[in-house]
């Protein structure tokens, strides 16, 4: 049965559309529009969706061409990369923003069908996987991957966060396929199966675990970053179009780029748009998109995640997603290369920021960091009802989590956050006399 269900979402994704011979791009000859499928909840790709929509500089840079046309950006909001994927195929989306699985499934599509698509560049990253997370109800009594044999865990068939689950699990030596029952549903779908106790754990993208932890309705069980495999979210174009308006997509990776400037600059500020525009906190918006956050943008396509995407065919292969991809024709940063100019070398030689502990004050426009975990804690103890969020790296893989919620461990004096149950216990196990503590605990050591 549960073979049955992966390749009934295979079928789903890969089926011909009856509608595939129109065209997104739209006008008279001097009016044009410009199609763009964004998942604005996905908040690891606004600089390419919701944030970048919300600046105008989209539109700024296509007014700037006075190539006699006018303009305009029709801007599409989905809650996964499926179905803009689905509305690429049919000729209905011109760019679209999607998590490196569906952006494999985007190029498999496009190849089936004759109607190719290309990764044109990359929004926002993290090197060891730590976007994606599995988070299991606040009571329950799971500990680590092995506990998962047998149960119900909702994830997205071929989202990055499926990919991650299939690789997590693999590497507790569970079948994902047949030592699981896996639940294909959307993220708000999983996320209400985990309340009602219908999934016994769930595995999704951003901004869903951070979200639940958050709203209290749930607690890590693995951090991605444990994979330490690179994932990251990117944008694609339909290749027709690409070669027909170059400087329309130009215009659209220059203005992504800004937006991108934008949110490194003002990443408070980015995160409080972003929460205005979704519904979403911005207390969880900034813990991936933060000046330290589990997400780094930058549209440069960088070798490493490129050689990630080749990696990640084989898990898709063999779920009956996709046949083989060629992943070096899919890959075409040629025009974010011209977008940018000289300044891509540098930013495809950059790197995600040093980890490090923030708190964002209430009413402050700006975070303060501190040189330790411990030191923020000493902060915190001091201003309890003056600290909107607190945030902390987890000590082993880096992975930025909230305070409140992070697995504490006290050895001897220094205080370490975790952002899993697993990962705390394997550096207990290494360090004699080190414990887990409650987070009252560690803050009450570190005033």
């Amino acid at each position: 049965m549960k073979r049955t269900a992966v390749a009934l979402a295979a079928a789903t994704l890969l089926l011909p559309l009856s509608a595939c011979g129109g065209s997104a791009e739209a006008g008279d000859g001097s009016t044009v529009t410009v199609t763009v499928g964004y998942q604005s909840r996905t908040i690891n790709t606004v600089t390419a969706g919701t944030l970048l929509r919300s600046l105008g500089y989209f539109e700024k840079q296509l007014n700037a061409l006075h190539d006699g046309r006018t303009y305009k950006v029709d801007w599409q909001d989905y809650a996964t990369g499926a179905p803009i994927t689905a509305q690429m195929a049919a000729g209905k989306i011109d760019i679209g923003s999607m998590g490196d699985f569906p952006l494999l499934i985007n190029a498999a599509r496009g190849q089936q069908l004759g109607k190719p698509t290309r990764l044109v560049s990359v929004t926002g990253y993290n090197l060891k996987g730590g976007l994606n997370t599995v988070v299991v109800a606040p009571g329950s009594r799971l500990t680590d991957l092995s506990g998962l044999k047998g149960k119900k865990v909702s994830t997205s068939v071929g989202s990055a966060a499926d990919g991650t689950l299939v690789r997590a699990l693999q590497r507790a030596g569970i079948d994902p396929n047949s030592g699981i029952q896996k639940l294909n549903q959307q993220p708000a779908v999983g996320a209400s199966a985990l309340s009602a106790g219908s999934a016994d754990a769930l595995s999704q993208f951003v901004a869903w675990p951070g979200l639940l932890a958050y709203q209290g309705k749930a607690k890590a069980l693995y951090d991605g970053a444990q994979l330490n495999l690179p994932t990251f979210h990117g944008v694609a174009a339909r290749a027709d179009f690409a070669q027909r308006r170059p400087a329309v997509l130009e215009a659209f990776l220059k203005a992504q780029a800004e937006a991108t400037d934008y949110l490194d600059a003002r990443p408070v500020d980015a995160a409080e748009k972003v929460a205005g525009a979704t519904g979403l906190p911005a207390e969880v918006v900034y813990l991936y998109n933060g000046a330290h956050g589990i997400s780094t943008f930058d549209p440069a396509v960088k070798p490493k995640l490129v050689a990630a995407l080749r990696q990640d065919v084989s898990v898709l292969k063999a779920a009956k997603l996709t046949g083989d991809i060629d992943v070096d024709s899919f890959v075409d940063d040629r025009y974010v290369r011209k977008a940018l100019g000289a300044g891509y070398a540098e930013r495809l030689a950059a790197g995600p920021p040093a980890a490090a502990s923030e708190v964002w004050p209430k009413g402050a426009a700006k975070t303060r960091s501190f040189a330790s975990p411990a030191r923020l804690l000493a902060y915190v103890a001091r201003h309890r009802s003056g600290v909107r969020a607190a945030y902390v790296p987890d000590a082993t893989t880096g992975t930025l989590w909230f305070a409140d919620k992070a697995v504490w461990v006290a050895d001897g004096e220094r205080l370490l956050p975790f952002v899993a149950p697993a990962t705390a216990r394997a550096y207990t196990a290494g360090h004699r006399g080190a414990r887990v503590v409650t987070y009252a605990d560690a803050l009450g050591r570190a005033s």
